[in-house]
């Protein structure tokens, strides 16, 4: 829609959780380090937390779109507590063949798959996304599964990923033996101000924008409404490439800002930090500005 108008190749700000346009940040670059660093020390178990919209799973795109050939790697994403019983999910991730079979024989199956894959110089990966909606039985169950190794190596390593709630029930003592096999866990937090405005240039750059497009101030009042959550983020940018591309405005300034966030604020629907219709533009301006001078 107003990608013309912009200079755009695509759309910069989509909810989408694309590679590409993964910012390097200081704790995304933390989040894949570790993720390689259990990889390399054929870690049991790998935890990535984080609150919704952290960009959790943007960074396991980004670390599976670089996995080598000598990973196998298989990825649930549907966690609801009704989804059926674990091994199976698991076995369909990594293409087993599920037919037909009862537990006991789709176990040995699996089984029989890792060993296939670590004969011939492989490792087999599991990812699972949305891990907070798993049951104490099923993560107990998926500990059980990853028992199958030999004497030096790991046959199955797995990476979960989920939401802060994923933690809380970790930390349940029913599942103590679970955690001590967690060899690596990191918490992804929101971006400060200075990597708000970093990361909405670098969005514009892989989509060949102009980085001033969004001028400072309005970088600082997208970090306040969003509180620097990469999700939020990208939905406030969008709205606002929106905003000015109806009234032809070149750059997005902190009066567009103001002016999506209130209209979202007004509708009952905001995810923003909400500003009452008590606070004033030139009010709420003023202590941005006060903010923006702060972080320079």
């Amino acid at each position: 829609m107003y990608e013309g108008f912009y200079g755009l190749s695509g759309k910069p700000f989509s909810l989408l959780p694309d590679a590409d346009f993964l910012y390097p940040s200081k704790r995304h670059k933390m989040a894949l380090n570790l993720l390689e660093y259990g990889l390399v020390t054929q870690a049991g178990f790998t935890v990535i937390t984080g609150e919704v919209g952290a960009g959790k799973t943007t960074i396991i795109r980004r670390f599976l779109k670089g996995a080598g050939k000598e990973l196998t790697v298989g990825v649930i994403t549907n966690t609801d507590k009704g989804f059926g019983r674990l091994l199976n999910s698991v076995a369909m991730a990594f293409e087993i063949d599920t037919s037909g079979t009862d537990y006991s024989a789709l176990y040995n199956r699996f089984v029989d798959f890792l060993v296939a894959q670590y004969a011939s110089g492989k490792r087999a990966i599991l990812v699972v996304d949305e891990a907070q909606n798993f049951t104490l039985e099923t993560l107990e169950e998926l500990r059980m599964l990853s028992n199958v190794n030999n004497e030096k190596d790991q046959l199955l390593q797995t990476i979960l990923v989920g939401q802060p709630e994923l933690l809380a029930t970790l930390k349940r003592p029913e599942l103590r033996q679970f955690v001590q096999r967690i060899a690596v866990h990191y918490h992804l937090e929101p971006l400060d101000a200075a990597d708000t405005g970093a990361y909405i240039k670098h969005r514009l750059k892989v989509v060949g924008g102009r980085p001033e497009i969004f001028d400072e101030l309005a970088c600082v009042a997208i970090h306040y409404f969003t509180e620097g959550v990469p999700r939020l983020i990208n939905l406030l940018c969008d709205f606002a490439l929106v905003y000015g591309y109806s009234v032809d405005l070149k750059s997005i300034d902190f009066d567009t800002v103001f002016d999506v966030v209130r209209d979202r604020s007004r509708s009952g629907l905001s995810p923003f930090r909400s500003v009452p219709d008590s606070v004033d533009r030139k009010t709420l301006r003023s202590e941005i500005s006060s903010l923006n001078r702060m972080i320079a």
